[in-house]
């Protein structure tokens, strides 16, 4: 779109020539350029409050800002198969998708089905359900839960990964519950899907889960937490108000992004739970976009 062109030569003049990056990664049907080691984007859950009322024409918008990838989280009152033709019209693709752990648990054949119908061969685990205080017998039962899955997943041509949240960042005898859930789960069926945000606004620092957990680190949700909000262990919510543009928070976003790319994470989500969404996420595409893999880098 003209006015996002506007827009991103905008932002790379202000940050200076020397901080814009010579973009390395694009699909082979275009999409957004960074310096990145994989594609960059959309959870479509940024945009839930206008899917559902406009599937084919938020789609086309999502493809317009340049985004060729998206990450699914959900129907949006639609079938599988009408997700899928909509995706396609908008020259989309979708490679991984959120599945809730009680449907995983009761309908693992329709999950699958859904995921695949989708065109996905991730599923991903975006919650653990829990009372009020998330516990080890909670996570253990957790984990035997992704232990199953991840071993169905395998046989039926998926690949399965749990998605951090925050309330895993609290102490345990394994160091974190977050340390005592990887512990307990296989390596190699079951792997992360870390959001920098809940990570750092759950007590974590997400730099260093991604150097930890290297190899087992599939896919990254990048969104950033506003500067000046207090951190606190445990903390899995985050007000809208909170959510701010890539690279304006207090996310360490460029130890983040070089971390990822040394782990070799393939996928890379923007996600925008603010109140402007269509907003923000052209100023994170813009951020993403003049990243450069460099210690020397100004940002």
């Amino acid at each position: 779109m003209h006015s996002r062109r506007e827009f991103l030569t905008t932002v790379a003049a202000g940050l200076g020539a020397s901080a814009v990056a010579s973009p390395i990664w694009t699909s082979s049907q275009g999409g957004i350029k960074t310096a990145l080691n994989g594609p960059v984007g959309l959870q479509l859950w940024s945009l839930r409050e206008y899917l559902p009322k406009d599937l084919g024409g938020v789609l086309a918008k999502i493809s317009a800002m340049g985004f060729r990838e998206v990450e699914g989280a959900g129907l949006w009152g639609h079938t599988a198969a009408e997700l899928r033709a909509a995706l396609d019209a908008s020259g989309l693709r979708c490679q991984s998708a959120h599945i809730d752990l009680e449907r995983l648990r009761k309908d693992l054949p329709g999950a699958f089905a859904e995921v695949k119908a989708v065109g996905a061969s991730w599923v991903v685990c975006p919650w653990i359900p829990h009372d009020k205080v998330f516990t080890r017998a909670v996570a253990l039962q957790a984990a035997e839960a992704f232990n199953k899955v991840g071993t169905a997943a395998e046989s039926a041509g998926l690949r399965f990964a749990y998605h951090c949240h925050g309330y895993e960042f609290v102490p345990s005898p394994e160091g974190t519950l977050f340390e005592t859930l990887a512990g307990a789960t296989d390596p190699k069926r079951v792997m992360f899907q870390v959001d920098v945000f809940h990570a750092l606004f759950g007590g974590a620092d997400p730099a260093g889960l991604i150097e930890r957990y290297a190899g087992r680190v599939a896919s990254l949700h990048l969104k950033d937490l506003e500067k000046g909000v207090p951190i606190k262990a445990g903390t899995a919510i985050g007000r809208p108000e909170h959510d701010v543009p890539v690279g304006s928070g207090q996310v360490a976003m460029p130890s983040v992004l070089r971390a990822a790319m040394k782990a070799g994470v393939s996928l890379y989500y923007i996600e925008d739970e603010s109140s402007d969404p269509w907003g923000h996420i052209p100023r994170s595409v813009a951020y993403l976009e003049t990243f450069r893999n460099s210690a020397a880098a100004h940002f």
